[in-house]
């Protein structure tokens, strides 16, 4: 997907995202008992419309921040302030989209020559002899 199609379903979450402001247990000693300073992002995944492919990535990268209701949910708490735990949120959507949007790279199958093979194969052939070689000792 091109980057400024990426770009548009990030502007489109960042629009649908809701936002909350709950107590935070990090640092900031009194002030952390009196603002409720950690964020809370909420996004609902069918509304942003992605490609089945896409979704299944996402899906899969989300882990346990995805709802059996299809919302995304980050918790932003490791700031003192609201508006650093909101940027740090909505920047970890924004990285786990994008994340989302890159196709995995295909795997190169491995190719041996004659020369690897056979070294492979005589290899074999000596631990096969090792192995032969233990087993009960008789004294007759």
């Amino acid at each position: 997907m091109a980057p400024d199609q990426v770009e548009a379903v990030i502007s489109r979450a960042h629009a649908v995202a809701q936002e909350s402001f709950i107590a935070s247990a990090g640092p900031g000693g009194q002030n952390v008992n009196k603002v409720a300073t950690a964020c809370q992002l909420r996004v609902n995944v069918y509304a942003l419309r992605l490609a089945p492919e896409v979704f299944h990535r996402l899906k899969e990268l989300a882990g346990s921040r995805m709802t059996a209701g299809g919302e995304l949910v980050f918790t932003a708490r490791s700031f003192r302030t609201q508006e650093s735990n909101r940027r740090d949120a909505r920047d970890r959507l924004a990285e786990m989209l994008r994340e989302a949007h890159k196709l995995p790279e295909k795997r190169a199958k491995s190719r041996l020559n004659r020369v690897g093979k056979t070294a492979r194969l005589e290899g074999k052939k000596i631990r096969g002899a090792v192995k032969a070689g233990r087993g009960k000792v008789s004294f007759d």
